[in-house]
């Protein structure tokens, strides 16, 4: 780029003066529950191949002389994590991650972010070659945007790539409050892009994570490493929709880690290659073919396959604790565990005692103790043959032969070929259960029979991290 250019850009992220801001482009919102929306096919500009946001959209622009203009409003949120449970948290233009933000590689680009919360705050763009004064680090490159204020941010999207934003002004309160997107900058031309290659399905995610306490709406901001919600784009499993696919479609996941913690991701049934990280595109003869992949603190991940198998696959974090929901960290193993004394004298001191855990984990997907409301249950993802039994960062890639190019609707469950699923088979009967538990008032299963919506409930425990 010339000094030129750099200097046209290198206005600094400052308050727009008051004409500017009778000219600022349509803030659009989002703010009904967060399903996918349908790739946003550019209407104007250089022509690009979208993304889908898993459980998310994109931002509409418009163009100004040639600038391709965003208008990003930070502001309080309420996200609906899954049905039924809603979190109150901070993000962009109504929801939680914001927006997805799609340009084109060598686009400029003019951001105008307007503060609604009540504080101060940045936008720092994570990945982005651009002028200092453009990098979003309040005290360091921009004086912070104050309550009420618009700032704006205008640069050349210089590389191709999958990026981020996400605030550099009390950074620790505003992400562990869900303040974060996406950003991809297409290729211009791609046919002539190191390492890049036309996909049929183009998927973006972000991993957070958030620590709210059952019964609760709103995030603890001082946690560390303790989060008891594991989301994919603020939803958690079953919230978390699926991710349709045509059988044949080379397909592309775009995974970016603003959690405090790396996360294992991993695809049953296919094997896939990393074919982009933050810094751009792979070179081909780098990559191997994986099936679990680590995606780090602050890393960018597109992994790229070809889904050649059908059925119904399973997509998830392979740290079993981030399959869960509401889950804590403090509740003793009482596995094999004879309560039958200490059992019956507890429900004479406290009528609603009942135990948990004795025969394993596995009745917490079918309880029917009361939960505080607004609470996410544990492990309450049903399938097509009972309880999936995960929660968090957990989805299904399905993957049709029928599934019409272009269309991103859940084709429901994947009804196998006769003699291609595992079942019971004719045995002499087992053996009784090596441990066994006859203690008084183990927690009942829901009788989903005989009460089909059953709603799951469980009392609020006393202390930090319990369940």
């Amino acid at each position: 780029m010339s000094q030129a250019a750099i200097g046209g850009t290198a206005l600094a992220a400052a308050a727009v003066s008051r004409g500017a801001l009778a000219a600022l482009p349509e803030v659009a919102l989002q703010e009904v529950p967060g399903s996918t929306t349908a790739p946003l096919q550019p209407p104007t500009g250089r022509p690009y191949d979208p993304v889908v946001t898993l459980n998310g959209w994109t931002l509409p622009w418009r163009m100004n002389g040639g600038v391709k203009e965003f208008h990003l409003v930070a502001e309080p949120v309420v996200r609906e994590m899954a049905p039924g449970f809603k979190a109150h948290l901070w993000g962009y233009n109504g929801q939680s991650p914001g927006p997805t933000i799609e340009v084109v590689e060598g686009d400029r680009v003019r951001l105008f972010v307007t503060n609604r919360l009540p504080e101060h705050t940045s936008v720092h763009w994570h990945g982005q070659r651009l002028p200092n004064g453009m990098d979003g680090v309040s005290g360091l490159t921009q004086p912070a945007i104050q309550p009420g204020k618009t700032f704006v941010y205008e640069f050349v999207a210089r590389r191709p790539g999958t990026f981020m934003y996400h605030p550099h002004a009390d950074e620790m309160v505003q992400m562990a409050m869900g303040m974060m997107g996406t950003w991809i900058t297409h290729p211009r031309e791609p046919r002539r892009t190191p390492g890049y290659a036309p996909v049929q399905r183009d998927f973006c995610l972000l991993m957070n994570a958030f620590d709210i306490d059952p019964g609760s709406a709103t995030p603890k901001i001082m946690t560390m490493l303790d989060f008891n919600l594991w989301a994919w784009n603020s939803r958690v499993f079953p919230g978390i929709d699926s991710l349709n696919v045509r059988l044949g479609d080379r397909v592309r996941i775009r995974i970016g880690n603003l959690t405090m913690t790396n996360h294992p991701i991993h695809l049953h049934g296919h094997e896939f290659v990393v074919a982009g990280t933050d810094g751009g595109w792979t070179p081909p003869a780098s990559r191997w073919p994986e099936v679990t992949a680590d995606v780090a603190v602050g890393q960018m991940r597109a992994i790229e396959f070809v889904a050649d198998e059908e059925g119904d696959w399973a997509f998830h974090c392979h740290k079993s604790h981030h399959t869960m929901n509401a889950m804590g960290h403090d509740v003793p193993t009482m596995i094999g565990v004879d309560h039958r004394g200490i059992a019956a004298q507890l429900g004479r001191l406290v009528p609603d005692y009942m135990a948990m855990g004795e025969r394993g984990m596995a009745d917490m997907t079918e309880m029917s103790m009361p939960l505080p409301d607004n609470t996410a249950p544990m492990m309450t993802g049903q399938g097509p043959f009972g309880s999936v039994e995960m929660g968090g960062m957990f989805s299904v890639l399905k993957v049709r032969r029928g599934q019409p190019h272009g269309d991103y609707r859940d084709p429901g469950w994947y009804a196998h070929p006769p003699g291609t699923s595992a079942r019971e088979v004719d045995a002499p009967a087992a053996a009784p259960p090596r441990q066994g538990s006859a203690g008084q008032s183990a927690m009942p299963r829901a009788d989903a029979a005989a009460n089909p919506a059953t709603e799951v409930r469980a009392r609020k425990p006393a202390g930090h991290g319990a369940h």
